[in-house]
Formats: C-alpha cells, structure tokens, sequence
C-alpha cells in the first residue's frame, strides 16, 4: 500500500495541536504515512511545538498568513505525489482506524471521501453533508431555517436525514474538516482555489471534482471528533463565510441567478439580525457594501 499524506495546515494552532497529534496513530493505524505542515506564520510557537512532537513530519513555512487552501496547496506541493491525502484541520481528533476506513471508500468514482464527525462531546453525528447551493435552497433556508429546510432536498443545503448518516451516502459537497482524497482525483482536479481565503474552498474543491464525474462520499464507519471553529460567533468570521458563498455561488452562475442567490443570503441574514444576532448583522451589512464580493477578505 502506497504512503498516505496527512496534510495539515496550522495558524497559530498551538492549543489544538497536541491532541491532534496524539490521535494520529490510532487514527492511522493500518497505513503507511507522513505528516506534511504547512504553517501560516504562526506567532504562537506552533512550529516549535509541532517540531518536538513530531519531529519525523515536514514542515512548510509559506512566509504568511496565506489562507487555508494556500496552506493546502503548499503541504501537497511538498508532499509529492502520493496514491491518497488526508486533508485534516489540527482541531479534529481521528478515531481509531478512522484513516484507513477513509482510504478504502476511495476509489470506484469515488475521489473524496469525508467521516461521521462528532463535536466534542457530543453523542450524535455532526450534519456535516450538503446539497449544492441553489437560489430555492438559499430562500427555503431564509424562510424556515436551514435545518427546517433540510428535510426537502429541492429546499435545503443541509442533509438533515439520519439515515444518510448511516449508509455510504453521497453529496455535493461536505463540510472539509477532514477528508481523504484520491492521487487521481487530485491529478484531475488541479489545486485548492487560493481566492477564497477561508470558507468555500472545500465547497469549490468538491463541486469541481462532481463536474468532473469524482463523488464525495461518507464512510459511516470512519468517525472522527471536530472541536470546531468560531464562525458561529465572530462577526468577522460570519461575515467571511457568508461572503465566499456568494462569491463561489457567482464563480458558477451568470449576474441574474447571483443576484437572486445573493438577495436570498441577505433575506436569511437581515432577519436573524432583527432577532439580535451581531454576526448576521455584520454580514448583511457587508453583502450591501459596493465591491463587497470583489476579493476575498482576509482576517
């Protein structure tokens, strides 16, 4: 069995990253690997932290804070070629043969396959499989909320059945916490987008892989815990995510489909901003701002 790359990519990811690494053998047991880093200029003593704990990986400086699919992109250019990756955030932590269940589903038309992920504590799957945006599924989730929404695949991004938890289930496009991805698919497939600098690159990744015949798939025995970021809560964040929709949404229609998509967005966002939410605040004003979807907002 060819090496596996397990591709990280950190930014000041000092507390996250031991826990990340102590999972790492379990989590790849029954694979031959290699830890490739990319570090977006991390002030926090990540890299020093990374080169006593595991002194064995490689480590990709990129000079600044570049963006995650910048990150991706510099940890597969120094990984070489390889039969599979394993695309990780240094938040999740890998359940026990997680990896190599990953790497089995790949394969048969299948490029990219994504675990059941767990919040950290939590007894039931994380919703993590979506449906490829649309300007109906963008206004069902505005008007009844996106898990309401879910429940009708023409109405909902979010993949709410149970049961599509259970099975091999496959879908447009799933949350990018962590996935394997086959040599192949990423030969076809090319690089991550770099304009989107946080948020939707995986959106971007896995449509382009659908478009050229590669199914993102969940392996419901593969589990892995995420501890999760702050998009929920930050303003600036919120506002960054609910841009790069948009902007990818824009990347794959004409002016009048995005400008319904985008009034759809803004609809979903000014209401949870009357109910007093300041990250829907922050985003709604941002998707009225002239030149707003011009270029992606770093942090």
């Amino acid at each position: 069995m060819s090496t596996v790359a397990v591709i990280v990519v950190t930014w000041n990811s000092a507390p996250v990253l031991p826990g990340f690494l102590a999972t790492l053998p379990d989590g790849m047991a029954g694979l031959d690997w290699r830890l490739v880093v990319a570090d977006n200029d991390s002030s926090d003593g990540t890299v020093d932290l990374l080169r006593a704990l595991a002194p064995a990986a490689t480590v990709v400086p990129t000079g600044r804070n570049a963006g995650y699919a910048a990150g991706v992109n510099a940890a597969l250019d120094a990984a070489g070629e390889h039969g599979a990756v394993l695309i990780c955030n240094p938040d999740v932590r890998l359940r026990r043969g997680c990896a190599e269940r990953l790497v089995g589903r790949l394969g048969d038309g299948t490029g990219i396959a994504v675990p059941l992920l767990y919040e950290d504590g939590g007894d039931a799957p994380h919703r993590s499989l979506r449906r490829e945006p649309t300007v109906l599924r963008a206004l069902g989730e505005a008007l009844v909320g996106n898990t309401r929404a879910g429940r009708f695949p023409a109405l909902g991004e979010l993949v709410t059945d149970p049961a599509a938890y259970r099975r091999p289930t496959r879908a447009d496009w799933a949350t990018g916490a962590l996935m394997a991805v086959s040599g192949e698919c990423l030969a076809d497939c090319g690089r991550w987008d770099e304009s989107f600098f946080l948020y939707s690159e995986e959106t971007e990744f896995c449509l382009r892989a659908r478009d050229r015949g590669w199914a993102t798939r969940l392996e419901p025995t593969a589990e892995a815990v995420h501890l999760g970021g702050d998009s929920r809560v930050s303003p600036r964040l919120w506002t960054l995510l609910t841009l790069n929709r948009v902007r990818l949404y824009r990347r794959r229609h004409g002016a009048l489909a995005t400008a319904a998509f985008r009034a759809a967005v803004l609809l979903r966002e000014t209401s949870r901003a009357v109910l007093g939410r300041p990250a829907a605040r922050a985003a709604a004003a941002a998707l009225v701002r002239p030149g707003a979807l011009r270029a992606t907002p770093g942090p």
